[in-house]
């Protein structure tokens, strides 16, 4: 294993050389005082493993980490610092281990230990590994999941692990400020305790999506996060780009259409509550009922009165006061010959509009309902 030292304490240098050169398996390929030092070097030198010191005298080792995996993705980094606070920060850039000085042979032999059992898979598991889970289904629409075809369902560390890939995948691919992030997930926490709590989402995130073999997924540079989503099937990502490919329903696309509608299974991660996500929840129900109307309407004028009655009932189901819902729900009813759907379905209506608002139903409801009554 090809191993990296990076610490401005000549010292500190001298001691970890001795402790590696006693290790089996460790080959020592550089070892610098100095974060440019060390990047020049990665630039040109295969290196597996890199010791970096959090606190450099003129650098910043989290922001030398983050320099490295952008060479080096497979890179496995583990941060050695004289004081504890910084180990929320450390994990944000996901490394391998946390150490603090003074560093014991037993504790660093388990370290390296660790990283010799990471790359020590074999070839075949590996390539099943890069091959299936380099794609992971994510379904947001009536729910919040996440799964590998072959990997099964991410296995959540926490809730707010959770939330956070929700809050990314929501933002499709767009950096997010930290501050924002902070905003909007830990709103009634103090900012410092919430970024510790931030950094600790992050790892643990991180670490859930390793197990799918999407530890990259999750982005982090100048104070920013995203997701990249190249590695991932959003289902309600997917569902608007394909509405936007259907903007009139016709004889050619109806099929389609039909099935397209019948995909939004739910309001976006229904069943969670995410308030950040108010906005985009409506604005893409929205969307849906819109196509629904449409598509409603034009299987109406085809006669094809039972795809209207399974459609318009949805949105009667979503919000009950939908006139235009109703109406197409009436017209289908009474088309069909079906008195008792149609009575019903209106009676509901009508008692509704008393109940809630104290009103009757509009003049040319009553009308449509009395044509086919």
């Amino acid at each position: 294993m090809k191993v990296l030292l990076v610490d401005d304490e000549h010292a500190m240098l001298l001691a970890m050389r001795l402790l590696l050169a006693k290790i089996e398996g460790v080959e020592l390929v550089g070892a610098f005082q100095s974060a440019a030092e060390a990047l020049d070097f990665v630039h040109r030198t295969e290196v597996d493993l890199a010791f970096l010191d959090i606190q450099l005298a003129e650098d910043s080792g989290l922001d030398l980490a983050r320099s490295l995996r952008t060479l080096n993705a497979g890179l496995d980094i583990v941060f050695t610092t004289s004081h504890t606070g910084f180990a929320m920060q450390a994990y944000d850039v996901y490394p391998l281990d946390y150490m603090v000085k003074p560093i014991s042979r037993k504790r660093l032999a388990q370290t390296i230990s660790r990283a010799a059992a990471g790359r020590a898979v074999p070839e075949t598991q590996a390539q099943t590994r890069d091959s299936t889970a380099s794609r992971l289904e994510v379904r947001g629409l009536g729910c919040f999941e996440a799964s590998g075809e072959q990997t099964g369902n991410v296995r959540w560390i926490s809730r707010k692990s959770m939330e956070l890939f929700a809050y990314l995948v929501n933002h499709r691919g767009r950096s997010v400020a930290k501050a924002r992030v902070i905003e909007e997930l830990f709103p009634d926490m103090p900012f410092k305790n919430a970024e510790r709590y931030l950094y600790t989402a992050v790892y643990q995130l991180r670490k859930a999506l390793s197990e799918h073999g999407c530890k990259e997924m999750v982005v982090s540079a100048q104070e920013k996060y995203r997701v990249d989503l190249d590695c991932a099937d959003v289902d309600f990502i997917r569902f608007e780009e394909d509405l936007q490919q259907c903007p009139e329903v016709n004889e050619s696309n109806a099929a389609a259409a039909i099935k397209l509608e019948s995909r939004f299974t739910g309001e976006l991660f229904e069943g969670s509550a995410f308030d950040w996500a108010d906005a985009e929840r409506e604005r893409l129900t929205i969307r849906y009922e819109s196509f629904a109307r449409r598509l409603a309407v034009w299987l109406l004028a085809q006669k094809q009165y039972r795809e209207v009655t399974r459609i318009a009932g949805r949105i009667a189901a979503r919000n009950a006061f939908d006139e235009e819902a109703l109406m197409l729900l009436l017209q289908a009813y009474g088309a069909m010959g079906d008195r008792q759907s149609l009575r019903d379905c209106y009676a509901s209506y009508k008692q509704l509009l008393h109940e809630e608002l104290g009103v009757g139903p509009a003049p040319h409801v009553e009308q449509l309902y009395e044509q086919y009554r």
